[in-house]
């Protein structure tokens, strides 16, 4: 299948630097809309979704392949191989901040920087380890995704975006997780949340970015810290706003973070 059309990619603007966007769980490209207008002008802007989100193909699906969060890092390959890209600036959010990390370490050819938006290598703890979550209490949590996943959405979503005093917000990332696959977004959230990609951490071989937002349920300033004293030539921006989704709460801090990092 032509890769164009398995990830729906989009390409905005034609400048010499390329920037490619990748949006995390139960979202698609337009997750950016608040962001890529910053960018469009100077610069070439990549959009994707990724199989069973958005407009992807979704009979290119294949549960093996997407069994772990590989199978995502070979997509983002295919789709540098399939454009010619070169020095990509990498900008992924959540899940997709390690899927961009797997990616530079097998084709590190193909990027320059990575930028993390709410990264998290394992959100589980462990010994000397604070992930945010307990193994049983994940269990319990994935077990009511199986048992009723609208239900599930509608509490996770308004929890994960924050800023209860902008319920919009929360009804939109809502809207948002119940328009991915069911089937792919319930296999995708167990790859996602039992994952473990600290080792990964120190093979990362390129300048990276992790921009933290506070008061965030999935992740917070603990892990980001944990990023920057495990990855090579790592910053870390800690934003003011709250929430697991500052590009759709505070889309100005991260805008300014970014520029920052790649300027």
């Amino acid at each position: 299948m032509n890769i164009t059309e398995r990830n729906n990619i989009k390409i905005i603007g034609n400048g010499a630097q390329t920037l490619m966007f990748a949006h995390g769980f139960g979202c698609d490209q337009n997750t950016w809309n608040l962001i890529t207008p910053a960018f469009s002008d100077t610069y070439k802007v990549v959009l994707f979704d990724y199989i069973g989100a958005g407009h992807a193909a979704i009979d290119a699906y294949e549960k093996q392949r997407y069994s772990n969060l590989s199978g995502y890092a070979k997509d983002v390959i295919d789709i540098c191989e399939e454009l010619q890209l070169e020095n990509v600036i990498f900008i992924g959010h959540c899940v997709s901040s390690m899927i961009g990390a797997l990616a530079s370490i097998e084709a590190p050819h193909f990027f320059k920087k990575l930028i993390f938006i709410g990264p998290s290598p394992r959100y589980i703890n462990d010994v000397d380890y604070y992930g945010g979550m307990e193994r049983e209490d994940l269990e319990a949590l994935l077990d009511v995704m199986d048992n009723n996943y609208l239900g599930w959405s509608g509490t996770l979503a308004p929890a994960v975006v924050g800023n209860p005093d902008r319920p919009a917000l929360g009804e939109d990332l809502t809207k948002s997780f119940r328009a991915v696959d069911l089937d792919i977004a319930k296999q995708f959230a167990r790859v996602i949340f039992l994952s473990d990609h600290r080792g990964d951490l120190p093979l990362i071989k390129i300048p990276s970015l992790t921009i933290q937002g506070k008061e965030d349920v999935l992740t917070s300033e603990r892990v980001a810290n944990y990023i920057h004293e495990h990855t090579y030539r790592n910053q870390v921006t800690i934003l003011e706003s709250g929430g697991h989704c500052p590009h759709l709460s505070d889309p100005e801090a991260v805008v300014s973070a970014i520029n920052h990092f790649i300027q």
